[in-house]
């Protein structure tokens, strides 16, 4: 039996089937608020990192603190975005971000960046991207086991463009930048169909 027939590595492969992009949401989920903590501190804590530097970061948000990141964002948007096109700008977020009970925002501390770069100036270079791989498995990690647990959530980058007020409201270090948030809920809908493209012009196997 080949390693990705293996029953681990089944239900692993199977889990991440079960995460989607999901628009329409409501503010009731099947667990209590304490696992969506533990769920993000295990990613946390286990997502892998260059050289182990541990530079992500996130915040949970609930209730009226989910909120105010979400009336942030149209307070931000609304003196750029065309007034015709406002209306619809907050029923997008209002309906499919606000709507949700909770919020996940991820960071990444640009202190632990630049202490590598110095640690390590041969790579100085590599650390910035490699910073943002550490955030993107946190992310994925995250999602993944939200969707396990029945919950729905997207993923949105409103960052820069309300970085300054959310560190200022949670008294965050200047050091954190903004990478993403996921707003979080139960599926009022299921997600749209997702099609594949063929994976012999994505994959390429040698040596067999």
């Amino acid at each position: 039996m080949s390693s990705t027939s293996a029953p681990g590595a089944a239900a692993f492969l199977k889990a991440i089937e079960l995460r989607r992009s999901v628009y329409t949401i409501n503010d009731k989920i099947p667990v209590p608020d304490e696992k969506i903590v533990e769920i993000v501190e295990a990613a946390i804590k286990h997502g892998p990192s260059s050289f182990n530097s541990q530079s992500s970061r996130a915040v949970v948000l609930f209730g009226d603190e989910h909120k105010f990141v979400w009336d942030t964002v149209l307070a931000v948007l609304k003196p750029i975005v065309p007034e015709a096109e406002f209306p619809k700008t907050v029923g997008k977020v209002n309906g499919c971000f606000k709507a949700g009970h909770g919020t996940v925002l991820f960071w990444e501390d640009n202190a632990v960046v630049k202490g590598m770069q110095d640690m390590f100036p041969l790579y100085q270079d590599r650390f910035p991207p490699w910073s943002q791989h550490a955030s993107a498995m946190v992310q994925f990690i995250t999602w993944t086991a939200l969707a396990n647990e029945g919950i729905s959530a997207s993923l949105q980058h409103y960052n820069p463009l309300i970085d300054e007020k959310l560190r200022e409201h949670f008294k965050l270090p200047d050091t954190w930048a903004l990478v993403a948030q996921m707003p979080f809920g139960t599926a009022t809908a299921p997600a749209g169909e997702k099609t594949f493209k063929p994976l012999e012009d994505r994959v390429k196997v040698f040596g067999k």
